[in-house]
């Protein structure tokens, strides 16, 4: 479970005080499947970079089952990172240079998994988004929708607690749009994951239980009845 409590982000352009996070509460179950909504430098990437212990807060505290991330060491927060979230990007970041296969495996050596089971592991993850008969192939060699089930793979490959997405389809047409968000969806529920995603996209804010929207660093959350 995650809890937010006053939580602040501020950061200098030029002369001015950007207040990207302007005092943020929020509580986000165990199993919660929320998407974050708002205009363009609302604060909804910043949010989500909090949440996945890739940026400190100004002030107030972000606990993940009890753990403040705000006041872990950078070596402890690693550690969360590698051990219990999962993150997929609008932009795949995977490694050009190595196979689906290769890309997967990336996520569980920080965790000192041995080789004969990361390539079990990777595998399996790259069969569960229908993509077994592609592991040998580069990024280049892959469609758009493709190279998001190898980073959608690679995310869970290390079985997290939490998975979180950041336009996940951004880059994707509307039947690729559709076919991704099948595969997280279904992730969601078979792994238990608590699925937090931001999204400009309002279709895919309407079937998501719970929605966020931060609005000057501001949020309100809002339950949707017929998700």
């Amino acid at each position: 479970m995650y809890e937010l409590r006053g939580i602040t982000k501020q950061y200098k352009r030029g002369k001015d005080t950007v207040h990207a996070l302007a005092g943020v509460d929020l509580t986000i179950a165990d199993g919660d499947r929320l998407v974050i909504q708002g205009p363009t430098g609302g604060g909804k990437s910043t949010l989500l970079q909090m949440l996945g212990g890739l940026d400190r807060p100004t002030s107030g505290s972000i606990e993940l089952d009890g753990t403040d991330l705000a006041r872990l060491s950078e070596t402890k927060l690693t550690n969360v990172r590698s051990e219990n979230i999962g993150f997929v990007f609008q932009s795949f970041n995977l490694i050009p240079t190595l196979t689906a296969q290769e890309n997967v495996e990336t996520a569980l050596v920080p965790l000192k998994v041995k080789v004969r089971e990361r390539r079990e592991r990777a595998a399996a993850a790259l069969e569960s988004v229908g993509l077994a008969e592609r592991a040998g192939h580069l990024p280049a060699e892959l469609s758009g929708g493709q190279q998001q089930r190898v980073a959608i793979a690679r995310a869970l490959v290390k079985q997290p607690k939490v998975l979180l997405a950041d336009e996940p389809t951004g880059n994707l047409d509307e039947s690729m749009r559709d076919e991704i968000m099948d595969v997280l969806d279904t992730m969601w529920k078979e792994h238990g994951l608590t699925f937090i995603m931001v999204t400009h996209d309002s279709a895919l804010a309407k079937k998501a239980p719970r929605v966020a929207t931060i609005r000057k660093g501001r949020i309100t959350v809002r339950e949707n009845a017929n998700s």
